[in-house]
């Protein structure tokens, strides 16, 4: 009789929501006494297991649910246990049950979601596992969400039948002894939670290109959803965006061949984004260009990824004053302007954009070349150990793993609107500040510039951003010049790049009653290694580390806890591109094998693998978000200097995070002199030293090395004098 109602119920599922089901398999290995974890999105949730599990199923239910009168004809169906999830007795027929060899299906979060993401998990879900030795069976049920059925009114476009998918992952056993002892149960309950947090990752389909995925979000948001703008406050749809990057993308392919590396050297502006993805959808692969990084860096940065053209706007050239930067790279690159691309494109040129824009799957697989998700995607520049610019490569699959990731934790909507004046050429605004909120289906406003420190708090006010990102030098500069009201819609600010100081943290709690979440991040890993979140947050910390993610910890000499940090998974870079090696792609390894990345920090991780910054192993300082080489400070300076001795040290800063100190044996130093041959030699003004101490003899030690610890010490003596 059950199968009779079963079948019909199956098919018709099918039929509607386009039901798809993988990894049945794991369903028949998981043995006989089995717990069925599965994330809660929608009240489809029950239905969906009790059809497309191979057995009829027994239930755990909360109490709330089993008063509700509308489950009541679904309950005559199958077997239940109504649970209290305060109530730790009521917890004990289920173990019970489960010895005897049997199987149950238990939503660890307990409702609902009413975010999109991960809930709160329940303790007791990985105490009944563990107690009663039964395997966990984890399903990560996606696309409920955007049914009518789910929670998520008025946050998400949602339709009678959306595509659903139900993921049966491996079975994993919940380890723990037979004590009571809290830590035991804390240790059982972090197993499960842990369990929910992979399987909310691995919903998100990551074996997909960048472009394909943009195509995703735009059919599950709406064609017509406000996606971008900038401060030309002219806001564009998914479909404007899709029919523009075609449109531009032709003509960027005209230009350029495929798989060839192209440079993008634009602000933070929809044009930016455009022009992005219009190389995405022709397979193009660009190169973001950082324009503070001065000409000779600018040029550097093409010759190591082999970069043959650049585009860039003229407005923002002339606004920027960056015209000793577009000399010097018209000498090694052939520089192409939007406003005079934008005049060569025709009527029907633009006509056949907005039809493709119509039919966009069709237009990007006949002219995407094939793309696969592990070919190149981007290029992001970041310094050498010698200030020699490395290109860093992240594939399709790297930027979409690092978007899951951030997804698991911080869930986006179609009311929120975020402010992004993080440039793109930086891994935190081209990753969490633009692919972020485009995927999710949030509104991002760009700006050009994160230095306006009036205007930023007055623009937040006026568009009623609700998630920001930022280094702590950039959000302390605002919460100097806000009024108290600027950020009162503010419910997500995240803090990256650099170390949050707690002068920061305290100001935006005090002023504006914000809680400021730091994470952890480097371009190599797209960025996001770490996040804290409102329901996963420990204070002094950069957060938990990502799902999917694997670390070891190498022992640092004289350093009795914690280590060096190496970190693998999907979102790790493909590779570096090293100035002078013709373009090859060197990928990152270890003794451990491939794929493990040195971050060259020293960290602390605790139990639940939250992470703690100690400090970093290489001579780096980072000012504003960007990482500037010491050893570069002392070229400098020995070119401007060449008779005598110099070393550069890093102190800590209340307002940039860092400052470097010059410590030298040349009388009468001035730094107006080091920043004139810093112009000379087109570098960053970043590479001048904050302060100059001049010193006898600069020290060393006995094998004629510079000693590190003494000049420290040196600098540290000059920052408490004053």
């Amino acid at each position: 009789m059950i199968n009779l109602i079963k079948m019909p119920l199956r098919w018709l599922f099918i039929l509607l929501f386009k039901v798809k089901v993988e990894g049945i398999e794991n369903y028949h290995a998981a043995g006989d006494r089995v717990l069925i974890a599965s994330n809660h999105s929608s009240l489809l949730d029950g239905v969906l297991l009790y059809l497309f599990l191979p057995h009829r199923p027994t239930f755990a239910i909360n109490t709330e649910i089993h008063k509700r009168w509308y489950f009541k004809p679904f309950f005559k169906f199958v077997d239940l246990f109504v649970l209290d999830p305060l109530n730790p007795h009521s917890l004990k027929s289920l173990i019970k049950f489960l010895k005897n060899d049997n199987k149950a299906v238990i939503f660890p979060e307990g409702r609902i979601t009413t975010t999109g993401a991960l809930m709160k998990i329940y303790d007791g879900t990985g105490m009944v596992a563990a107690k009663a030795g039964a395997t966990v069976l984890p399903i990560g049920i996606e696309g409920g969400q955007f049914s009518k059925f789910s929670n998520m009114q008025g946050l998400l476009k949602l339709s009678w039948f959306p595509r659903i998918k139900l993921t049966i992952h491996p079975p994993v056993a919940i380890t723990s002894s037979d004590s009571n002892n809290a830590h035991h149960r804390v240790s059982a309950s972090q197993q499960m939670t842990d369990l929910m947090l992979d399987v909310a990752f691995k919903n998100v389909d990551t074996n997909r290109t960048l472009f394909t995925a943009i195509l995703d979000a735009m059919r599950i948001h709406g064609s017509h959803k406000m996606i971008a703008e900038d401060i030309n406050r002219e806001p564009i749809t998914f479909r404007q965006l899709v029919s523009r990057s075609f449109i531009l993308g032709k003509a960027i392919a005209k230009e350029t061949l495929p798989g060839e590396s192209v440079g993008i050297l634009l602000p933070n502006a929809i044009g930016n984004l455009v022009t992005l993805l219009g190389m995405q959808c022709y397979g193009r692969t660009p190169a973001m260009l950082n324009f503070t990084a001065g000409p000779q860096g600018l040029v550097t940065a093409c010759e190591t990824a082999l970069i043959k053209i650049v585009y860039t706007s003229r407005a923002f050239i002339e606004k920027g004053e960056l015209e000793s930067s577009v000399e010097a790279l018209e000498k090694v690159v052939k520089v192409i302007y939007l406003e005079d691309l934008r005049g060569e494109i025709s009527v029907f040129k633009k006509i056949a954009g907005l039809f493709k824009g119509r039919f966009p799957r069709i237009a990007y697989s006949v002219r995407s070349g094939r793309i696969k998700p592990d070919d190149r995607a981007v290029i992001l520049f970041t310094s050498g150990s010698e200030g020699i610019p490395k290109g860093v490569v992240l594939s399709h699959k790297n930027i979409l793993s690092n978007y899951a990731q951030v997804h698991t934790y911080v869930a986006l909507n179609h009311k929120d609107i975020l402010l992004n004046f993080l440039p793109m050429f930086h891994s935190f605004g081209f990753t969490a500040g633009t692919i972020l909120p485009i995927l999710e289906g949030t509104k991002v406003f760009f700006y050009p510039t994160p230095l306006h420190y009036r205007i930023i708090p007055e623009l937040c006010y006026q568009l009623g951003a609700t998630v920001m990102f930022g280094t702590n030098t950039f959000l302390a500069g605002y919460a100097k010049y806000a009024h108290p009201a600027d950020f009162q819609t503010i419910r997500y600010l995240v803090a990256g790049a650099e170390k949050l100081q707690d002068e920061t943290r305290k100001i935006w709690f005090d002023k504006f009653g914000i809680r400021i979440l730091e994470g952890y991040g480097t371009t190599e890993a797209s960025p996001v290694v770490s996040i804290n979140t409102p329901l996963f947050c420990k204070p002094n910390s950069v957060g938990r580390l990502s799902p999917g993610m694997d670390y070891y910890l190498e022992p640092v000499e004289g350093l009795e806890t914690g280590g060096r940090l190496f970190i693998s998974g999907p979102n790790i870079m493909k590779g570096y591109l090293f100035h002078g090696n013709e373009g090859d792609i060197i990928p990152p390894q270890t003794d451990r094998g491939m794929g493990w990345y040195d971050t060259g920090d020293i960290v602390t991780i605790d139990e639940l693998n939250y992470i703690t910054i100690q400090g970093r192993a290489k001579r780096f300082a980072k000012i504003g978000g960007e990482m500037v080489s010491l050893t570069r400070v002392e070229d400098l300076a020995n070119a401007t200097w060449p008779d005598e001795l110099h070393a550069a040290a890093v102190i800590p800063d209340k307002k940039k995070g860092e400052q470097i100190y010059l410590i030298t044996e040349h009388e009468n130093a001035e730094r107006k002199e080091l920043v004139k041959q810093a112009k000379k030699e087109g570098l960053s003004e970043l590479v001048v030293p904050r302060k100059i101490i001049t010193v006898k003899s600069v020290p060393v030690l006995g094998t004629g090395k510079l000693d590190f610890g003494a000049i420290n010490k040196v600098a540290i003596k000059a920052l408490e004098e004053g």
